[in-house]
């Protein structure tokens, strides 16, 4: 069965490491019929923005989007393309599976957790405005619709994966009406899955906790700002943001990309490790039910790690971006150039 599939490769050092990431899908066998669309710094130029209206009516026509990373100017300029992309196509939902790779640095052995994360709301729904000079207020959005439809995503996550625990993050004890609202929805919904078991705890003191002993988590269930934050630790536990995939999923669509920025120190120069794309294309191929040719593309990933000699700098090895891709194609059967 052929896909057809919206294609971001984005600015920096996305378009090598989706190059990459093609190349290993091809290697693969899966029929996907790309349509490549371009965002980010590169067009603002022609069209006065990262987020050209073309890239939305395709994801929109596709249903399934992967993308590069594209460049967030911080503090000025103009507003996040990824935000933008998650709000105006509704991806509601953030996936972040976080699990240790075999040969990948890190101070923990077998963390397993996943990050839900609510994408469309909370402070980064940017509605800020300057209440007099000096002054700035940002506004909080929480509501009744979004904190139930996460929780339902991360219950019925849980039941399909075989999850055993929900923990919900918060800050109610200080924010008393919006995280309460959220840990009402979250309570509602975990009285219909008896068999998962659902805990609360306060964001900071889970911070603290995740450092210390991953492993007394499975599914962390979250706010929009706390959840950015939070996954963004929780791939420290495993090596960093080169080894960790991503998804951003709503009720009509889905857009797959790798957490990490777009890296501009190293754009070009074919250095960037791609596990990260890699891997994310690999939910990619589970959202398409395509379950078996994402299993066997995560073993070849892990295999090549395992063999330590085609991996990036940044894993401890001196391959390139294409080398490396060009080892875990050869893991699928695919031939190099």
């Amino acid at each position: 069965m052929s896909h057809r599939v919206t294609l971001i490769p984005g600015d920096g050092i996305g378009p090598e490491i989706t190059t990459a990431t093609c190349r290993v899908l091809d290697a693969l066998g899966v029929e996907i019929e790309w349509h490549e669309v371009e965002a980010g710094a590169g067009v603002v130029e022609h069209y006065g923005t990262t987020l050209p209206p073309p890239v939305l009516e395709s994801i929109r026509a596709d249903r399934v989007a992967l993308k590069g990373p594209i460049t967030t100017a911080i503090g000025t300029g103009l507003p996040s393309a990824n935000v933008a992309i998650r709000q105006q196509l509704d991806l509601y939902a953030c996936l972040r599976p976080v699990r240790s790779l075999p040969n990948v640095r890190s101070r923990f052995e077998d963390v397993d957790l996943v990050v839900v994360r609510e994408n469309t709301e909370d402070l980064y729904s940017a509605l800020e405005h300057q209440v007099v000079p000096g002054v700035v207020e940002s506004l909080k959005i929480i509501t009744e619709k979004g904190s139930r439809r996460i929780a339902e995503f991360a219950f019925e996550y849980a039941r399909r994966h075989g999850r055993r625990a929900i923990t919900a993050l918060h800050k109610a004890n200080i924010m008393k009406m919006s995280d309460g609202l959220f840990l009402n929805c979250a309570r509602e919904v975990a009285g219909r899955y008896s068999e998962i078991k659902y805990t609360e705890m306060i964001v900071d003191a889970a911070c603290m906790q995740l450092v210390v002993d991953p492993s007394r988590f499975d599914i962390l269930l979250t706010e929009n700002l706390y959840g950015d934050i939070v996954s963004d630790l929780t791939a420290g536990l495993v090596g960093g943001l080169g080894v960790v995939p991503g998804a951003n999923i709503g009720s009509g669509c889905a857009v797959f990309e790798a957490v990490h920025g777009s890296a501009p120190d190293i754009a070009g120069r074919n250095l960037a490790n791609p596990t990260a794309m890699i891997l994310s294309a690999a939910m990619m191929l589970d959202y398409l039910e395509e379950a078996e040719a994402a299993s066997r593309l995560r073993r070849a990933v892990e295999a090549v790690l395992s063999d330590r000699r085609s991996v990036t700098r940044d894993l401890g090895g001196e391959a390139s971006t294409t080398e490396m891709a060009d080892a875990i194609a050869a893991q699928l059967g695919g031939v190099g150039p």
